[in-house]
């Protein structure tokens, strides 16, 4: 076994609902501003965000929950929003 190897079987295993829970109960939070939302074929709607790191900019998308989708005005373009981060890789993130 390499050293990536060790690395690589670190992040093995936690599933997409997995992450979630972590970022929800360790991530870190900070403000961030919708994009814009799409519904995707199967009925899901996806919204695209934007946050700032330490002067470093980042964009993702975030599934929005049954919880969330009933708050759609919290969720529309331009809207400020929390933003729950992992602090040793800022690019790994969840809407709050």
């Amino acid at each position: 076994m390499g050293l990536f190897d060790i690395f690589k079987r670190k992040n093995k295993g936690l599933s997409e609902s997995g992450r979630r829970e972590f970022l929800l109960k360790h991530g870190r939070i900070t403000e961030g501003t919708i994009i814009d939302t799409e519904t995707a074929a199967n009925g899901d709607e996806i919204a695209y965000y934007y946050y700032t790191i330490n002067g470093v900019d980042f964009e993702s998308s975030d599934v929005l929950s049954d919880t969330q989708k009933q708050n759609s005005i919290k969720y529309a373009p331009g809207a400020k929003v929390s933003i729950r981060f992992d602090p040793k890789n800022h690019g790994n993130s969840v809407l709050d």
